[in-house]
């Protein structure tokens, strides 16, 4: 007989077979309104999505007592499979490629497009940016086993509705720039010193709590916007 404790899991790995196929059209659809050909948003996305499994080590914190890390405590179940579990006596920080490097890449091009081409919409994708770095810096919450994690949605709203508002006419590429910079920004790089003293085995920019307010945040807001 099954244990019920399995059923969690199972249903996440089905979910996770499944997230290219429900996400990555829309994905796909969201990156083509910031002018890139098809072919170009469906390799970011497939980046993206393979990426997220992949951390750049930045700096170790040694530390004196033994700490586990759990990948699935992320996924409110942590302890639930012990086989996953790593015993590690330092902290890692590292840097994820799908839910930080590519899409900041793609932030700063953005940016550096409006710098070229729309010069006049840099003062007001300064201010969306600084509201949503704002805005994610406070929401940002530092959880012990998992590092910073932050509510995916609100960043994404405040992007595309900061962007539609003040410069309507750049409203994807601003927002896209502003979902991800808040976060990446607000919530990993103005909270570093929290992550270093949590109590966690590893803990990645842009990765776990806060892949979906840096990725979901600039992908649904250019999508909404």
């Amino acid at each position: 007989m099954m244990r019920v404790g399995c059923l969690p899991l199972i249903l996440f790995l089905i979910l996770l077979a499944l997230l290219p196929l429900v996400f990555g059209q829309l994905f796909t659809t969201a990156l083509m309104k910031l002018r890139l050909e098809p072919s170009t948003a469906l390799l970011l996305v497939m980046g993206i999505i393979l990426g997220s499994s992949i951390n750049i080590p930045l700096k170790r914190i040694t530390r004196n007592d033994t700490l586990v890390e759990d990948p699935l405590a992320i996924l409110g179940l942590a302890g639930q499979w012990p086989q996953f579990q790593r015993v590690r006596q330092e902290t890692v920080i590292a840097v994820n490629v799908g839910g930080c490097l590519i899409p900041a890449g793609l932030a700063i091009y953005e940016v550096a497009h409006l710098l070229f081409h729309n010069p006049q919409s840099l003062p007001w994708l300064t201010i969306a940016v600084a509201i949503n770095t704002g805005v994610c810096y406070r929401l940002a919450q530092p959880v012990s086993g998992i590092g910073i994690a932050l509510p995916g949605l609100v960043p994404a709203a405040l992007a595309a509705v900061s962007a539609v508002w003040l410069v309507p006419d750049q409203a994807p590429q601003v927002a896209f720039a502003a979902g991800v910079l808040g976060p990446l920004i607000g919530a990993d790089l103005l909270h570093l010193r929290d992550i270093e003293t949590l109590e966690t085995g590893i803990a990645s920019i842009g990765g776990a709590g806060t892949f979906d307010g840096i990725v979901l945040s600039g992908i649904v807001a250019a999508y909404l916007a």
